[in-house]
């Protein structure tokens, strides 16, 4: 029987029984249900962003079909993709595996396109694909797809990255949220290409310091860079550097600068951020970034730039820490942390480098509490190395957040220093608690029985972990694995870094138990493919969301040997070490920093909407727009299959 037709105020009818797998097309529209076409396409993205003739031409090429509950859509039986779907009414689940061992592993609902990746491929799919309800779709010929993909840039887009397409429509929701912040408060995410518009002034290596002296002083500038004949970086000279270097130690002025000049140069390129040179400035306590545009230098930002332009308030923020002499002065920093949070993320902002400044101005602070404290109890920092934990050993910290911390102490430690180096523990992480930072309710912090141990202690600790595989083990694995130096003797984590990389890639049989354990948490998707919520309509945006992410990078990097301890940069080494196109280990990575976000957003949010104190990770989905649910639901698809590969690696 052919299908029905449907228009915008009709229900399908069942059919009592699946139609044969070759459909006839519909008859072709009426003018009144092509006009209702263009309005149902217009309210979902890529449509929503393209002009009208671009949505008419593919209702006008696309013919609509019918799919009755459980019967087949598509198959890799049915060779190269040759029509592009999209969902006007029902939902389609795509099944991996054979026979018995199929499981789901996505769903596509109303107003969802697939299959994507296929269709601009051309090649057959993966999945099968089939109705789970009565299923209305227009289908696309890959033909018409490309003509209107070679004209409209938002349909060319989202084909080619439908994760970082989906994101860059939330991120500008998130702005409009902010819509009356001024002007100039954007310039957080202004690249440096467009800052950095000024010659810098630069010398050859042999350059005399008289002459390289003269050039600052005739062009009234406080740096001069070094280079060589292509204008590669090598070295920078100062204002600050020439009084200890030139004028109190005597230097003959005729001397080359690049016995003098400071090296290696810290630089950017022309696609960072305003931002990205403030932090740089910040952690490292430089005022001048070099810019470079494929490894050559074009222009410098100093210090004064940034923050002349009155749009950027890291060094405010950063002064007030790093001038704190008690609690009280901490505490009053910590919040400024939160409030320029808040701004930033009104900003437009990416979470990638929100949580990084965030953890960068966390690192700030206890670093500065750990200088006011430990003169008390006689530490010196060559002696110990307070190491960071879990998401901010990632540098991955959101507002709400507790401590993760241990010390490490040097290994002639006695029994005097181990009882200092407790007691110096005990009140750095009550402080940190009155600043906002709880004590870990699983007592993962320095203070905690063995969370200040020397360098062999510790060594023992991890070989035991990794050795056994026990419950216990698996969980501090989850988070002390994520180690990294915050202050004192840094020397003191990097042996012990190189030798747990290299233990856990040499026992599978742990890697297996960490991937069996973090599989025990499956992404919140029910057997359709929806998202599975409480009795609340609500998930947890940590535990169900981006732990997942966490989990897999870190069990993966582990067995591929990668050192790298932040989730985005475990990821991206994964992708290109396993040979995964560029595109789907960026929607990991979308996917990851999508969550985050969220979070983020739930975190510092105001009023009705604003996170539960005890559980600031909790979102109902009620409280999210439609694009943020597609997103949402996108991302823990893009977790599962994470998951699933981390399965099929380990689980046999």
């Amino acid at each position: 029987m052919p299908p029905p037709t449907l228009d915008a105020n009709t229900q399908p009818q069942p059919t009592g029984g699946n139609v044969p797998a070759q459909h006839s097309p519909s008859p072709s529209p009426s003018a009144s249900l092509f006009n209702n076409l263009r309005l149902e396409l217009a309210r979902v993205p890529p449509f929503s962003q393209m002009v009208a003739k671009d949505i008419d031409f593919f209702v006008a090429h696309a013919t609509q079909r019918y799919f009755a509950p459980d019967e087949p859509v598509l198959n890799p039986g049915h060779g190269v993709v040759g029509e592009l779907l999209f969902i006007r009414q029902g939902a389609v689940v795509g099944e991996r595996g054979l026979g018995s061992q199929k499981v789901i592993a996505f769903e596509y609902e109303k107003g969802d396109l697939f299959p994507i990746s296929a269709a601009v491929a051309q090649r057959p799919v993966s999945s099968h694909y089939k109705a789970v309800q009565d299923t209305f779709v227009l289908a696309c010929p890959v033909q018409a797809m490309r003509q209107l993909a070679a004209v409209c840039g938002p349909f060319s887009d989202f084909l080619n990255g439908r994760i970082q397409a989906f994101l860059e429509l939330s991120r500008r929701e998130v702005q409009m949220a902010f819509a009356s912040r001024d002007y100039s408060e954007q310039a957080a995410v202004r690249q440096l290409g467009d800052i950095a518009n000024k010659t810098p002034l630069s010398c050859l290596p042999d350059t005399p310091l008289q002459q390289a002296l003269g050039l600052m002083h005739a062009k009234r500038v406080g740096s001069i860079l070094v280079t060589n004949e292509n204008l590669h970086l090598l070295g920078i000279l100062t204002r600050y550097d020439i009084l200890g270097k030139i004028l109190l130690a005597g230097t003959d002025l005729q001397t080359p600068i690049s016995q003098v000049m400071v090296q290696p140069v810290r630089s950017l390129s022309t696609h960072h951020t305003a931002q990205d040179a403030a932090i740089l400035m910040s952690r490292f306590g430089i005022r001048h970034v070099p810019v470079t545009r494929d490894g050559v230098l074009v222009g410098i930002v100093s210090e004064r730039d940034l923050f002349a332009m009155q749009r950027l308030s890291l060094k405010q923020v950063n002064t007030a820490i790093r001038s704190a002499q008690n609690q009280a002065e901490l505490q009053a920093a910590a919040q400024e942390i939160r409030q320029f949070a808040h701004k930033l993320l009104g900003q437009g902002v990416q979470s990638r480098q929100l949580t990084e400044l965030i953890s960068h101005l966390n690192d700030v602070l206890t670093e500065r509490l750990l200088q006011i404290t430990s003169p008390k109890y006689g530490i010196n920092a060559d002696d110990v190395c307070w190491i960071a934990l879990g998401s901010e050993g990632r540098s991955e910290q959101t507002i709400a957040t507790d401590q993760d911390n241990a010390l490490i102490l040097a290994d002639h430690a006695d029994a005097d220093l181990r009882a200092r180096a407790q007691a110096f523990a005990l009140e750095v992480n009550h402080t940190l608690d009155a600043c906002g930072y709880p004590l870990c309710k699983g007592g993962v912090m320095a203070s905690s029985p063995g969370g200040t141990l020397t360098l062999s202690e510790w060594r023992q600790h991890f070989a035991g972990w990794i050795a056994h595989g026990a419950p216990e083990g698996l969980l501090k694995a989850s988070i002390y694995f994520d180690f990294r130096a915050l202050y004192g003797n840094a020397s003191l984590t990097e042996a012990l870094r190189v030798e747990v990389v290299d233990a856990a890639q040499r026992t599978p049989s742990f890697l297996k138990q960490m991937a069996l354990n973090a599989l025990r948490q499956s992404a919140p998707l029910n057997w359709l493919g929806q998202i599975d919520t409480d009795e609340n309509d609500a998930i947890d945006l940590k535990l169900q969301g981006t732990a997942l992410f966490v989990e897999c990078a870190r069990i993966q990097a582990l067995a591929h040997g990668i050192r790298a301890t932040n989730t985005r940069e475990r990821l991206e080494t994964i992708g290109r070490l396993q040979g995964v196109k560029q595109t789907e280990y960026e929607a990991w990575v979308g996917g990851f920093e999508f969550l985050q976000t969220l979070r983020l957003r739930r975190q510092l949010a105001s009023g009705p909407n604003g996170a539960d104190p005890a559980h600031p990770n909790r979102l109902e989905l009620h409280q999210l727009n439609d694009i943020d649910r597609r997103i949402l639901k996108e991302c823990l698809r893009v977790a599962r299959c994470l998951q699933q590969v981390l399965q099929l690696d380990f689980d046999r």
